[in-house]
């Protein structure tokens, strides 16, 4: 029998190397296309040796071909994390815009199926708790973090377009915070950072009082519902997290508590529009895919801690965690 043959973007990233993963695993051809920015190849050098990986170097923004046949995209391409986009932020809006573009465009000549990686971010500063689908987001599209922001927001139109225009099979996940095994030290966002600093005894730092509110979902869980998504027959967009919410302040302390650090918290300015509360709604995740997250916090912390430990050691701890 023929492999089916998916295409992941942005495919040497942390989210895209636990989905290279699990569609290996399912028994599909992936085809990992990355330009490197912000993906690491550390995330899937093990892949290598599966016959059934292909990594490709390419930047989605310019032309892209693929040659034979594609069952499935999955467009994961952009910077993700306040770092990297308030660095590149012509990059994101060029992935979000021209990439969302060009991997469509693909996507309606395969005949494939199309799955864009959206975020909670489209809900901007959220003025509704928690965030379900319908609500259409509170977002500055002249601050910094309108560059991500808005280009999400636009791929999910262009998708919507093609959907309805060109008849695109298309799906949307809108992910909610997500970690595991696999994010860089320096990715910037709050996990990483507090159990970089924990590790090397460093103080934790925290922006603003530490009252904003984030729901954090492991990779694994993530992963699954994506996968579940993509096979489903549901159009509209879909949160993928967890509902668990929890303040900034408190993860730090459970940071600190988990790796036994002697750290001290310290706080900073908050950031401009940073969202000051952060849940998903899951009703139509849990409706439609019969999906809600199986691992609790603790466990999940456990296993990347694991993976950062490693890290810090100067291992390479790829196969960490799993996806």
């Amino acid at each position: 029998m023929t492999r089916e043959t998916v295409l992941i973007t942005g495919g040497a990233g942390f989210l895209g190397s636990h989905l290279c993963e699990r569609f290996l695993g399912e028994g599909w051809e992936v085809i990992c296309m990355d330009n490197l920015i912000t993906g690491d190849m550390t995330n899937v050098e093990s892949l290598f040796t599966d016959p059934a990986f292909h990594f490709e170097k390419r930047d989605v923004t310019e032309y892209i071909h693929v040659s034979g046949d594609l069952e499935a995209i999955l467009h994961f391409a952009s910077p993700a994390s306040p770092i990297d986009y308030l660095e590149l932020p012509i990059q994101t809006l060029k992935v979000g815009s021209l990439g969302t573009h060009k991997v469509l465009g693909l996507a309606r000549a395969k005949g494939a199926r199309f799955l864009l990686a959206s975020t909670s971010e489209c809900y901007g500063d959220p003025l509704v708790h928690p965030q379900s689908e319908d609500y259409w987001g509170n977002v500055n599209p002249v601050g910094p973090r309108g560059v991500y922001d808005e280009a999400k927001r636009f791929a999910e139109a262009m998708t919507m377009a093609y959907h309805r225009y060109h008849a695109v099979v298309t799906r949307i996940v809108r992910i909610f915070n997500t970690y595991g095994p696999r994010m860089r030290l320096n990715d910037g966002r709050a996990l990483p950072a507090f159990m970089s600093q924990a590790l090397e005894g460093r103080p934790l730092t925290v922006f603003g009082d530490g009252s904003q509110t984030r729901s954090f979902c492991y990779v694994d869980d993530l992963v699954e519902g994506i996968w579940r998504l993509l096979k489903s027959d549901e159009v509209r967009p879909v949160n993928i997290g967890n509902p668990s919410e929890m303040t900034i302040l408190e993860f730090a302390r459970k940071v600190v508590e988990l790796t036994g650090s002697r750290s001290e918290i310290v706080f900073r300015e908050l950031p401009e529009d940073d969202p000051k509360m952060r849940q998903p709604d899951i009703t139509r995740a849990r409706t439609v895919l019969a999906w809600e997250p199986k691992v609790d916090l603790d466990s999940g912390l456990g296993r990347t801690l694991e993976f950062f430990q490693a890290k810090l050691l100067g291992q390479n701890p790829s196969g960490v965690g799993g996806g």
